[in-house]
């Protein structure tokens, strides 16, 4: 499939409604608006294409891009080119599909999270944070959750908004993972009380740090 040929079907799978809500989340106007379950059936069919990802990704069109977050193979992209990449986002839900098939399994996160973390750009500085939450849940050897905690006590309230969301995760996973300090967790999520009073679907977990972590905590069976 060429690149004109994806944009084709893109575009006719277009939906007002779903442009409207990408709008009110930040998206820009370069977009068609598609279902998200309607861009994983055109990945389907395409598979995977890295050198169709690479040109659909520089048309910067939501659409387009979220595509080739499906088909592109990360093992191909340096760390140079993730960051790049990175710096180019522009919305919240490429970001979010960028570092769960991108950065999360790839083999050279590690070298770039703690500098992502330290980063200026709202979206570098996202994804270092994001790589940092999965880090704490799957093996947190070598990272000193206690200086972590007061990172996050002092930077959260004032991180740029996509950045707090990570940061917040963060908190969330040490608070669920690790006992000794989840009296912690708990207290500098409610000092903070970001996402306190945040909309939640039924059936659906709040991100608020202390509900967040008392609910996982109860899945496991384990006391809080």
């Amino acid at each position: 499939m060429t690149s004109k040929e994806a944009l084709s079907q893109l575009q006719a799978l277009s939906d007002e409604k779903i442009f409207a809500h990408n709008v009110k989340r930040g998206a820009d106007n370069n977009q068609f608006g598609v279902k998200l379950g309607d861009i994983r059936t055109v990945a389907n069919k395409i598979k995977s294409d890295h050198a169709l990802a690479l040109e659909l990704w520089k048309t910067n069109n939501v659409d387009a891009r979220l595509l080739a977050l499906l088909i592109i193979k990360p093992k191909n992209l340096t760390t140079a080119d993730l960051d790049e990449m990175l710096r180019s986002i522009n919305y919240v839900q490429v970001a979010e599909w960028f570092n769960s098939y991108i950065l999360k399994d790839h083999p050279q996160r590690e070298e770039m999270r703690e500098a992502w973390m330290d980063s200026d750009n709202v979206w570098t500085a996202r994804a270092g944070w994001s790589l940092m939450a999965g880090k704490v849940a799957r093996d947190a050897e070598g990272v000193d959750l206690k200086q972590l905690l007061n990172r996050i006590h002092k930077e959260m309230p004032t991180a740029p908004e996509e950045v707090q969301w990570t940061m917040n995760t963060t908190l969330a996973q040490i608070g669920i993972h690790f006992p000794e300090h989840r009296k912690r967790a708990l207290e500098i999520g409610e000092e903070l009380g970001i996402y306190r009073n945040y909309p939640v679907s039924k059936g659906c977990t709040s991100p608020f740090a202390p509900i967040w972590i008392w609910e996982m905590v109860k899945r496991r069976n384990e006391r809080v």
